[in-house]
Protein backbone atom coordinates (compact mmCIF):
# COMPACT_ATOMS: atom_id res chain seq x y z
CA UNK A 1 0.00 0.00 0.00
CA UNK A 2 1.26 3.35 -1.05
CA UNK A 3 1.67 5.74 1.86
CA UNK A 4 0.74 10.09 1.46
CA UNK A 5 3.18 12.06 2.82
CA UNK A 6 2.44 13.86 6.48
CA UNK A 7 0.48 17.43 6.96
CA UNK A 8 1.49 20.08 9.17
CA UNK A 9 4.84 21.24 10.51
CA UNK A 10 6.43 17.67 9.38
CA UNK A 11 5.80 18.25 5.32
CA UNK A 12 8.51 20.34 4.58
CA UNK A 13 10.70 18.00 6.49
CA UNK A 14 9.80 15.03 4.18
CA UNK A 15 9.64 16.66 1.22
CA UNK A 16 13.06 17.89 1.62
CA UNK A 17 14.27 13.90 2.87
CA UNK A 18 12.21 13.00 -0.84
CA UNK A 19 13.93 15.74 -2.82
CA UNK A 20 17.24 14.49 -1.16
CA UNK A 21 16.55 10.53 -1.76
CA UNK A 22 15.29 11.67 -5.27
CA UNK A 23 18.52 13.33 -5.43
CA UNK A 24 20.10 9.55 -4.41
CA UNK A 25 19.01 7.78 -7.13
CA UNK A 26 14.80 6.06 -8.22
CA UNK A 27 15.81 3.30 -5.85
CA UNK A 28 16.42 5.48 -2.84
CA UNK A 29 13.08 7.92 -4.16
CA UNK A 30 10.95 4.92 -4.25
CA UNK A 31 11.89 3.79 -0.49
CA UNK A 32 11.13 6.83 0.94
CA UNK A 33 7.58 7.28 -0.34
CA UNK A 34 6.53 3.75 0.09
CA UNK A 35 4.94 1.76 2.62
CA UNK A 36 3.89 -1.83 2.64
CA UNK A 37 1.14 -1.94 5.48
CA UNK A 38 0.53 -5.59 7.00
CA UNK A 39 -2.53 -6.19 8.62
CA UNK A 40 -3.23 -9.18 11.68
CA UNK A 41 -5.51 -11.80 10.61
CA UNK A 42 -6.92 -15.11 11.93
CA UNK A 43 -5.51 -18.35 10.83
CA UNK A 44 -8.49 -19.46 8.08
CA UNK A 45 -7.61 -23.12 8.31
CA UNK A 46 -9.60 -24.61 11.41
CA UNK A 47 -13.01 -22.73 9.21
CA UNK A 48 -11.80 -24.72 6.21
CA UNK A 49 -11.00 -28.21 7.85
CA UNK A 50 -14.01 -27.88 9.80
CA UNK A 51 -16.05 -27.33 6.62
CA UNK A 52 -14.22 -30.15 5.41
CA UNK A 53 -15.23 -32.78 8.32
CA UNK A 54 -18.82 -31.77 7.45
CA UNK A 55 -18.98 -32.93 3.93
CA UNK A 56 -16.81 -35.61 4.10
CA UNK A 57 -18.89 -37.05 7.58
CA UNK A 58 -22.58 -36.20 5.52
CA UNK A 59 -20.93 -38.55 2.51
CA UNK A 60 -19.45 -41.44 4.52
CA UNK A 61 -22.60 -41.38 6.45
CA UNK A 62 -24.26 -42.01 2.68
CA UNK A 63 -21.50 -44.91 1.89
CA UNK A 64 -21.80 -46.79 4.88
CA UNK A 65 -25.94 -46.53 5.19
CA UNK A 66 -25.89 -44.63 7.96
CA UNK A 67 -28.03 -42.56 6.32
CA UNK A 68 -30.62 -43.55 4.05
CA UNK A 69 -30.15 -43.46 0.24
CA UNK A 70 -33.89 -40.93 0.19
CA UNK A 71 -31.94 -38.65 2.37
CA UNK A 72 -29.59 -37.86 -0.22
CA UNK A 73 -31.12 -34.55 -1.57
CA UNK A 74 -30.67 -33.19 2.33
CA UNK A 75 -26.50 -34.45 2.29
CA UNK A 76 -26.50 -32.47 -0.60
CA UNK A 77 -27.66 -29.34 0.20
CA UNK A 78 -26.06 -29.66 3.85
CA UNK A 79 -22.46 -30.11 1.48
CA UNK A 80 -23.60 -26.54 -0.38
CA UNK A 81 -24.90 -24.42 1.94
CA UNK A 82 -22.56 -25.52 4.70
CA UNK A 83 -19.02 -26.93 3.16
CA UNK A 84 -18.67 -24.47 0.09
CA UNK A 85 -18.96 -21.17 1.46
CA UNK A 86 -16.87 -21.37 4.51
CA UNK A 87 -13.95 -23.46 2.38
CA UNK A 88 -14.40 -20.70 0.02
CA UNK A 89 -14.09 -17.69 2.42
CA UNK A 90 -11.17 -19.92 3.88
CA UNK A 91 -9.55 -19.47 0.34
CA UNK A 92 -10.05 -15.94 0.55
CA UNK A 93 -8.55 -15.46 3.92
CA UNK A 94 -5.84 -17.76 2.64
CA UNK A 95 -4.30 -15.45 0.50
CA UNK A 96 -4.69 -12.79 2.82
CA UNK A 97 -2.92 -14.45 5.51
CA UNK A 98 0.23 -15.00 2.15
CA UNK A 99 -0.71 -18.46 2.76
CA UNK A 100 -0.61 -19.80 -0.92
CA UNK A 101 -0.93 -23.55 0.03
CA UNK A 102 -3.76 -22.53 2.65
CA UNK A 103 -5.70 -20.09 -0.41
CA UNK A 104 -4.95 -22.64 -3.00
CA UNK A 105 -6.20 -25.71 -0.82
CA UNK A 106 -9.04 -24.50 0.22
CA UNK A 107 -10.30 -23.28 -2.95
CA UNK A 108 -9.87 -26.31 -4.67
CA UNK A 109 -11.63 -28.12 -1.94
CA UNK A 110 -14.84 -25.83 -2.26
CA UNK A 111 -14.83 -26.44 -5.89
CA UNK A 112 -14.78 -30.08 -5.41
CA UNK A 113 -17.18 -30.56 -2.68
CA UNK A 114 -19.52 -27.63 -4.67
CA UNK A 115 -19.20 -30.32 -8.03
CA UNK A 116 -20.04 -33.23 -5.44
CA UNK A 117 -22.97 -31.53 -3.97
CA UNK A 118 -24.51 -30.25 -7.04
CA UNK A 119 -23.64 -33.69 -8.55
CA UNK A 120 -25.75 -35.37 -5.60
CA UNK A 121 -28.89 -33.00 -5.39
CA UNK A 122 -29.48 -33.60 -9.06
CA UNK A 123 -28.82 -37.49 -9.82
CA UNK A 124 -31.15 -40.05 -8.54
CA UNK A 125 -30.39 -41.55 -4.91
CA UNK A 126 -28.59 -45.24 -5.38
CA UNK A 127 -26.44 -44.15 -9.01
CA UNK A 128 -23.43 -43.87 -10.25
CA UNK A 129 -21.42 -41.58 -12.38
CA UNK A 130 -18.67 -41.97 -14.48
CA UNK A 131 -18.57 -38.13 -15.41
CA UNK A 132 -18.14 -37.94 -11.30
CA UNK A 133 -15.50 -40.47 -10.92
CA UNK A 134 -13.39 -38.97 -13.27
CA UNK A 135 -14.11 -35.41 -12.11
CA UNK A 136 -12.86 -36.38 -8.42
CA UNK A 137 -9.87 -38.32 -9.92
CA UNK A 138 -8.48 -34.82 -11.19
CA UNK A 139 -9.60 -33.04 -8.28
CA UNK A 140 -7.54 -35.56 -6.27
CA UNK A 141 -4.40 -34.60 -8.53
CA UNK A 142 -5.01 -31.12 -8.27
CA UNK A 143 -5.37 -31.40 -4.73
CA UNK A 144 -1.65 -33.47 -4.31
CA UNK A 145 -0.15 -29.93 -5.54
CA UNK A 146 -0.67 -28.05 -2.67
CA UNK A 147 -0.36 -30.88 -0.33
CA UNK A 148 2.99 -31.49 -1.60
CA UNK A 149 4.31 -28.00 -1.28
CA UNK A 150 2.49 -27.70 2.27
CA UNK A 151 4.44 -30.83 3.54
CA UNK A 152 7.54 -28.29 2.78
CA UNK A 153 6.19 -26.45 6.31
CA UNK A 154 3.02 -27.56 7.32
CA UNK A 155 3.12 -31.48 7.62
CA UNK A 156 -0.16 -31.78 8.95
CA UNK A 157 -1.99 -29.05 6.31
CA UNK A 158 -0.66 -31.26 3.96
CA UNK A 159 -1.56 -34.69 5.22
CA UNK A 160 -5.16 -33.30 5.24
CA UNK A 161 -5.07 -32.10 1.71
CA UNK A 162 -3.37 -35.58 0.52
CA UNK A 163 -5.66 -37.74 2.48
CA UNK A 164 -8.67 -36.11 0.78
CA UNK A 165 -7.09 -36.76 -2.77
CA UNK A 166 -7.07 -40.38 -1.88
CA UNK A 167 -10.35 -40.15 -0.33
CA UNK A 168 -11.53 -38.87 -3.97
CA UNK A 169 -9.85 -41.51 -5.55
CA UNK A 170 -11.53 -44.57 -3.73
CA UNK A 171 -14.70 -42.74 -3.88
CA UNK A 172 -13.82 -43.06 -8.21
CA UNK A 173 -13.44 -46.48 -8.14
CA UNK A 174 -16.75 -47.43 -6.90
CA UNK A 175 -18.54 -44.80 -8.97
CA UNK A 176 -16.59 -46.22 -11.96
CA UNK A 177 -18.65 -49.54 -11.49
CA UNK A 178 -16.18 -50.89 -8.69
CA UNK A 179 -18.17 -53.82 -6.43
CA UNK A 180 -20.11 -52.48 -3.27
CA UNK A 181 -17.01 -53.02 -1.29
CA UNK A 182 -14.96 -49.98 -2.75
CA UNK A 183 -18.01 -48.24 -1.94
CA UNK A 184 -17.94 -49.13 2.21
CA UNK A 185 -13.78 -48.44 1.52
CA UNK A 186 -14.76 -45.23 0.36
CA UNK A 187 -16.93 -44.48 3.79
CA UNK A 188 -14.27 -45.77 5.60
CA UNK A 189 -11.43 -43.38 4.18
CA UNK A 190 -14.03 -40.63 4.64
CA UNK A 191 -14.30 -41.25 8.45
CA UNK A 192 -10.54 -41.35 9.07
CA UNK A 193 -10.49 -38.37 7.21
CA UNK A 194 -12.57 -36.85 9.27
CA UNK A 195 -10.94 -37.17 12.29
CA UNK A 196 -7.82 -36.11 10.69
CA UNK A 197 -9.48 -32.24 9.44
CA UNK A 198 -11.27 -32.39 12.94
CA UNK A 199 -7.69 -32.63 14.87
CA UNK A 200 -5.97 -30.07 12.35
CA UNK A 201 -8.79 -27.40 13.04
CA UNK A 202 -8.49 -27.77 16.67
CA UNK A 203 -4.25 -28.25 16.45
CA UNK A 204 -4.54 -24.67 13.96
CA UNK A 205 -7.36 -23.07 16.85
CA UNK A 206 -5.24 -23.66 19.77
CA UNK A 207 -1.80 -22.75 18.49
CA UNK A 208 -3.47 -19.53 16.70
CA UNK A 209 -5.44 -18.52 20.51
CA UNK A 210 -2.19 -19.50 22.80
CA UNK A 211 0.44 -17.85 19.92
CA UNK A 212 2.58 -21.29 20.55
CA UNK A 213 2.21 -24.86 19.24
CA UNK A 214 0.29 -26.78 21.49
CA UNK A 215 -1.25 -29.99 20.07
CA UNK A 216 1.46 -31.32 17.32
CA UNK A 217 1.19 -29.16 14.09
CA UNK A 218 4.66 -31.17 12.87
CA UNK A 219 5.72 -27.26 11.01
CA UNK A 220 9.32 -27.43 10.53
CA UNK A 221 11.34 -24.88 7.98
CA UNK A 222 9.86 -21.79 7.07
CA UNK A 223 6.35 -23.01 8.78
CA UNK A 224 8.58 -23.28 12.44
CA UNK A 225 10.15 -20.15 11.57
CA UNK A 226 6.47 -18.64 11.18
CA UNK A 227 5.85 -19.27 14.70
CA UNK A 228 9.37 -18.80 16.67
CA UNK A 229 10.73 -16.16 14.23
CA UNK A 230 11.02 -12.21 15.02
CA UNK A 231 9.21 -9.58 13.45
CA UNK A 232 12.03 -9.18 10.61
CA UNK A 233 11.90 -12.65 9.96
CA UNK A 234 8.09 -12.80 9.34
CA UNK A 235 8.39 -9.62 7.03
CA UNK A 236 12.70 -9.51 5.51
CA UNK A 237 11.30 -11.00 2.04
CA UNK A 238 7.44 -9.10 1.77
CA UNK A 239 9.16 -6.73 -1.35
CA UNK A 240 9.51 -9.99 -3.13
CA UNK A 241 5.89 -10.96 -2.73
CA UNK A 242 2.96 -10.96 -4.72
CA UNK A 243 1.14 -8.78 -3.48
CA UNK A 244 3.86 -6.13 -3.80
CA UNK A 245 6.07 -6.74 -6.69
CA UNK A 246 4.91 -5.80 -10.16
CA UNK A 247 4.75 -8.90 -11.54
CA UNK A 248 3.07 -12.15 -10.32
Amino acid sequence: MIGGRAGGAGQDVEQAGEEGARAAGPAAANAAVTRIILRPLATPLPLGFLGLFLATMLVAGLQLGWVPASQQTVLAIGILVFTVPVQFIACIYGFLVRDLVAGTGMGLLAGSWGTVGIVLLLSRPGSRSAGLAWMLVLAGFTLAVPAVAALQTKLLAGAVNLMTAVRFWVTAVYEWGAPHAWETAAGAVGIALAALAVYAALAFEVEDQRRETVLPTFRRGAGTLAMTGDLTDQVSRAHHEAGVRKQL
